[in-house]
């Protein structure tokens, strides 16, 4: 599917009992402070920085050192040594347009937070993006197995208490989009930190500035045009 733009999204055209959301990338922009310390850290290891940083969006990190699999090092320390860097430099950290405005119209048992970053990361880049800590927010420690595998999106769902068929999750790379998929779940892609076509999910739209969250009467929730 193509790329939509701000003012002709492709939208879905049914209601949803919940809303999943990842983080980074999808209602907030952390690009830049991310790639800097993963940058840094690629560049020690002796890795093609360039071929390496794409491959390391939307994933846990230690999952992304560990399939590396690198002579002589413990995924588990240096995922531990990123986070700090990665807790220490959210510069640049800021909400993507309207996501905050979108978010704030929700109701707060109707959406969670679905992430691959820790739990203490993520409160640092919603802080630095001004948008409060959700109710509910799956992070990297709650799951055994992270994206591609669609256990996030299945836990979500489940401290939601409905069904992963009926949420809409809103992600924007390939790992995040092929774990909702899995989960069940129809997918809207947000474009917004995108700089090639990116493949799979259902929707499209750059970001949250040309859209509304609409919640019915009983509660089912749509994203329609502002």
């Amino acid at each position: 599917m193509s790329s939509a733009s701000a003012e002709n999204p492709v939208l879905p055209s049914r209601e949803y009992a919940a809303f999943l959301f990842d983080m980074d990338g999808t209602i907030l922009s952390s690009t830049a402070a991310a790639e800097r310390v993963w940058g840094k850290w690629a560049e020690g290891m002796g890795l093609d920085v360039e071929e390496f940083l794409p491959t390391m969006h939307g994933r846990r990190g230690i999952d992304t050192i560990t399939d590396l699999n690198l002579p002589g090092v413990d995924p588990q320390v240096e995922a531990e040594k990123i986070l700090r860097g990665e807790i220490d430099d959210v510069e640049g950290v800021v909400p993507l347009g309207g996501a905050a405005e979108f978010l704030k119209t929700l109701p707060v048992e109707r959406w969670a937070i679905v992430t691959s970053s820790p739990l203490e990361l993520a409160k640092a880049r919603l802080a630095a993006a001004g948008i409060p800590v959700p109710k509910y927010l799956v992070s990297a420690e709650d799951v055994t197995i992270g994206k591609p595998n669609p256990q996030g999106y299945r836990l979500g769902a489940e401290r939601l208490g409905v069904k992963a068929e009926d949420v809409l999750v809103f992600e924007d790379v390939p790992a995040g989009i092929k774990a909702g998929e899995a989960a069940g779940a129809e997918v809207m892609v947000i474009t917004a930190t995108h700089h090639h076509p990116v493949d799979g999910g259902q929707y499209r739209m750059k970001d949250y500035t040309t859209v509304a969250a609409r919640v019915g009467d009983d509660g089912r929730l749509s994203v329609r045009k502002a």
